[in-house]
């Protein structure tokens, strides 16, 4: 029978419930979904580090997003300490370090730095496998295992041009898109191939270390950082002094995930004796001036 030769309106309406229903289906898995919230917090928290402050309703417009959303996202990120809720909107928590370009980190003073990566050179033996983060703190280190046989995998474009004078190192290079103002190579991409592999030691940059974790300000190196982190027999973190106490953009991994710190005379001592109070070793490398 077709529904033009019913006449009897009740006989349609009960017939209606029996044709078959199809549950709509999620366009996105859970980890999807979780992803792009994920991705959705780090651009927004990248907006406010830029503006330093915004209203909800002009955080709603400029994604284009729900204002239960904004609200949903804002609340995530104050709760994580990255941001403050302040009338009618939300602004960059104070001690938020943004993104300062390479060339004006290269410029200063490097003899910490170089003292940081031979303390770090320490750690490694010959035949060992290692990551090198990118950053301006980890670039010595590979000078400081000029003579080694290691086998380096990096994504530092600084690292990569120095181990052209060093025949002994074999070189990985992570494949990815070009940061030509964090001179790195980033991306998921980078990520999924180091994560193919399994390192002795992964060394690693940070851009603040908060009692949150372990912040960077580029979110194109969240998944790398993960990744070598993840992937390691041992995670080592290279920071001076004065990251201690910072917040920045992504906490990409948590202090504990850390085997040893190195850093320079300049840490404070209430997180030297927190660090020392967690079980995780610290290295203080003294700068010399001979160097």
């Amino acid at each position: 029978m077709c529904f033009d030769e019913l006449t009897d309106l009740s006989l349609l309406c009960r017939l209606i419930p029996t044709l078959p229903r199809y549950p709509r289906e999620n366009k996105y898995s859970r980890e999807e979904e979780g992803t792009m919230k994920l991705e959705r917090q780090h651009r927004l928290m990248l907006y406010l580090t830029e503006h330093q402050s915004a209203s909800m309703e002009e955080l709603m417009n400029h994604f284009g997003v729900s204002m239960n959303t904004v609200r949903r996202d804002v609340a995530a990120l104050v709760a994580s300490g990255d941001a403050e809720k302040v009338y009618g909107g939300v602004r960059v928590a104070r001690k938020i370090s943004g993104f300062i370009p390479y060339e004006q980190r290269s410029l200063r003073p490097s003899l910490a730095k170089q003292a940081i990566c031979r303390k770090a050179a320490e750690l490694v033996n010959d035949g060992d496998t290692i990551f090198i983060d990118s950053g301006t703190t980890t670039i010595h280190l590979i000078d400081a295992l000029a003579d080694r046989h290691v086998t380096v995998i990096t994504n530092n474009m600084e690292v990569i041009a120095r181990a052209m004078n060093y025949p002994s190192i074999q070189l990985i290079v992570l494949p990815g898109e070009l940061d030509r103002q964090a001179h790195a190579v980033t991306g998921d991409t980078s990520a999924d191939y180091l994560s193919r592999f399994s390192t002795n030691i992964a060394f690693m940059a940070a851009t603040g270390i908060s009692k949150s974790g372990v912040t960077n300000s580029i979110p194109l190196e969240y998944s790398i950082k993960q990744a070598a982190v993840a992937h390691t027999d041992r995670a080592v973190l290279m920071v001076t002094g004065n990251k201690f106490g910072i917040t920045s953009l992504m906490n990409y991994a948590a202090l504990d995930a850390f085997h040893c710190i190195i850093t320079d005379p300049r840490i404070p001592k209430n997180w030297l004796d927190q660090l020392l109070a967690m079980d995780i070793r610290v290295e203080v490398a003294v700068p010399d001036s001979r160097h």
